[in-house]
């Protein structure tokens, strides 16, 4: 056989929403920049084609570097039907970081949105691609196809086989990269049948149908957006990509091209609720959105009740790790906490002696997921691997429900001050009944062990002593603050967590 074009992608649609939309949101959206069944088979085939040859194989390890955009989506999918191993790489990255995960995740090609075509420290100058101008290329003549391409990754498909399938049993399909909130990200080395698993359970557990309409608000580059573009594809729906970098533009677009699952961090919902509360009539657009997930850092009381009052939906919190996927998941049938572990995933809370924590109290989380990673890479780029069977700890701190909803506070990380043992984050959540964000950062104290500095995210600047007294209220004498400091807002991360490090340097608390 000689015809490398792959059948049609059965019902999922890709739509570019980074343009405004004609008519605002209450006409029906502009077809143009939609791709969907032949349109988006032939795409995806004709930039797999394209890549293959300038030389990408099965098996090279590809740096991709962009915003969201459809060229991102459609080559990500095109270099994984190449069955390469893929590793995202935000594209706000600094180049000296860029060049780091290059050098230790020992990438061959480099596969940009950015103008420069040379100069990647690593990356001999013809490996690195321009994909924006791949994309539109037009899929081969079967006369012009060789014999040896048609027994490669371009080979044709059997009916009803996915183009990513060889990708799914890929042992290294994705290298990710932990967030660097608490120190230097890790390279972690993610095997296809893991992200294909938790994939496909999730999307059981959240119900996701081929009519659905995905609007994420997050950068494609990081595991949670990352995702969301699995979810999509394996559903067979429909991805719109947003603007999510300029919300009012994004949220536009989710309420004209009647968005039905919507995902975000913490911070961008309570933006988003500032945008709804100037624009009414986005709110009514949005009315159909029967999925508001959340996750990426832990969830403000006050903005989980702000938002359920706002739109009348909860948000629907997760916990996942970027080392196993999702973990649980709160659905909206069972919209408390993080939800219920999802199928086959199990769960565990530790005390710090080891035994198993009753219902309800904090201890450390592990658990025993299909979805777990294959292991870290070492500085030399060789892998450090776990044991698939064993126990995974989160050093995260939780607790599961007597009807089996699990509650994470965050990272597990405790403190010693005058003879207490205390868990920053999970003062954090109780603080936060106060009314505004807040964090909590531990300093070292040659007489206390600890020195504990509440830190209050309030945009009309209230006196640090005034929140010292409402927070008072919600706290135990031996946990009331050492400090108290206000800012306007917390400094993020590129995927949107509150960023700690940034944070103590802004207030001179050292790292």
């Amino acid at each position: 056989m000689t015809d490398t074009i792959a059948p049609p992608v059965a019902a999922a649609r890709l739509v570019d929403g980074t343009a405004a939309p004609r008519g605002g949101t209450q006409n029906p959206p502009d077809a143009a920049g939609a791709l969907d069944g032949p349109a988006l088979g032939h795409r995806l085939a004709a930039t797999a084609h394209a890549l293959h040859g300038l030389g990408i194989r099965a098996g090279d390890r590809v740096l991709v570097q962009g915003d969201n955009s459809i060229d991102y989506v459609v080559t990500l999918l095109a270099l994984m039907r190449l069955d390469t191993s893929l590793v995202p790489l935000d594209h706000r990255l600094s180049a000296a970081d860029a060049a780091a995960a290059a050098r230790q995740a020992r990438a061959r090609w480099l596969v940009t949105a950015a103008d420069r075509t040379t100069g990647f420290p690593g990356i001999p100058d013809h490996r690195i691609v321009h994909y924006p101008h791949l994309a539109p290329v037009p899929p081969p003549p079967p006369s012009s196809v060789s014999a040896s391409a048609s027994a490669s990754a371009l080979a044709p498909l059997a009916p009803g086989a996915d183009p990513l399938d060889a990708w799914f049993r890929r042992p290294d399909a994705l290298v990710l990269w932990s967030s660097g909130t608490t120190g230097r990200p890790k390279g972690i080395v993610k095997p296809g049948h893991a992200v294909l698993d938790n994939s496909l359970r999730t999307i059981r557990a959240m119900g996701y149908r081929a009519d659905d309409v995905l609007a994420p608000l997050l950068p494609f580059s990081h595991q949670y957006g990352l995702s969301v573009i699995l979810l999509w594809w394996l559903a067979r729906c429909t991805l719109l990509v947003t603007p999510y970098q300029r919300l009012d533009a994004a949220v536009g677009q989710a309420a004209a091209h009647g968005a039905t699952a919507v995902d975000a961090a913490p911070s961008t919902y309570h933006s988003l609720l500032g945008v709804v509360r100037r624009r009414p009539e986005v709110r009514a657009g949005l009315a159909g959105v029967r999925v508001w997930g959340v996750g990426g850092a832990p969830l403000p009381a006050p903005l989980a009740e702000s938002f359920r009052t706002t739109m009348g939906r909860p948000l629907l919190d997760g916990y996942g790790l970027t080392e196993l996927g999702n973990v649980a998941l709160a659905t909206p049938d069972s919209p408390h906490g993080c939800g219920h572990p999802l199928p086959g995933i199990r769960l565990r809370v530790l005390r710090p002696d080891g035994t198993v924590a009753a219902p309800g109290e904090l201890g450390g989380i592990e658990v025993r997921s299909p979805g777990l990673m294959a292991g870290y890479l070492r500085e030399d780029g060789s892998l450090s691997p776990v044991d698939p069977a064993a126990w995974y700890p989160t050093a995260d701190l939780g607790s599961v429900d007597a009807d089996g909803t699990v509650r994470v506070a965050g990272r597990n990380q405790a403190v010693h001050r005058l003879g207490f043992t205390l868990y920053p984050e999970s003062l954090e959540r109780r603080a936060e009944a106060c009314g505004r964000p807040v964090k909590v950062l531990a300093v070292e104290d040659q007489r206390r062990g600890s020195a504990l500095h509440f830190v209050v995210a309030d945009p009309e600047g209230g006196a640090p002593l005034t929140w010292r007294r409402r927070l008072a209220e919600h706290l135990a004498e031996y946990e009331q603050p050492n400090a108290v400091h206000v800012v306007d807002h917390f400094p993020l991360t590129a995927n949107g967590k509150p960023d700690t490090r940034a944070l103590r340097a802004q207030l001179g608390l050292g790292s």
